[in-house]
């Protein structure tokens, strides 16, 4: 564990996140969209600051939606966990370099996430949670699926898209990024080295 998960530029970087889920989440919502758009600012911390301050993030971030818009968000507490830790781990690992190696780390944090998010969405909310992914458990069901293969295609599918397209914002973000506000960051050497 290196200094930086609990110095004072990561901290801010974990409240701005948290507020940059809060919105996405909030902006899905309105439009009712079978995404979810609540880890920008997850897997941000998570390729700037690394998998222990991206886990935190997810937590906190999942914990705040609860308490204030939707109960349901601090349920999946452990599914936003995981979106940090994996996307931290990747890009330690180089896996946000390219695009390419950032669509995959996309496809790699939706299937870590489904092994989590499917028991929770099962057996606390008998795999209905209020989401707009809610329609493809009823299709996937209706055609003759069981509950648990509805549901574990469903949090697959919209999280694939999902984060497979917060990853791409936050890879493009981080490129764009001055040098003042991304230096110091420990894990930005393993995510930045390339275009």
């Amino acid at each position: 564990m290196t200094k930086t998960y609990f110095d004072t530029k990561v901290l801010a970087l974990i409240a701005v996140a948290i507020v940059i889920n809060i919105v996405g989440g909030q902006f899905n919502d309105l439009l009712r969209l079978p995404i979810f758009l609540d880890s920008i600012g997850t897997i941000l911390v998570a390729v700037l600051a690394g998998p222990i301050a991206g886990a935190i993030t997810g937590i906190f971030t999942n914990v705040i939606i609860g308490l204030i818009f939707a109960p349901v968000a601090a349920a999946f507490a452990p599914v936003a966990l995981v979106i940090g830790l994996v996307a931290g781990l990747l890009a330690r690992a180089g896996w946000f370099r390219t695009i390419w190696q950032t669509v995959i780390s996309g496809v790699v944090i939706a299937a870590a996430l489904t092994v989590v998010a499917v028991p929770i969405r099962i057996y606390i909310f008998g795999g209905v949670t209020g989401s707009g992914a809610d329609f493809f458990v009823a299709y996937f069901s209706s055609v003759g699926q069981t509950l648990v293969s509805s549901v574990a295609f469903t949090v697959f599918g919209s999280n694939v898209a999902d984060k497979v397209l917060s990853a791409l914002l936050v890879w493009g973000l981080v490129r764009q990024l001055p040098e003042r506000l991304t230096a110091g960051y420990d894990y930005l050497k393993f995510s930045k080295a390339a275009a």
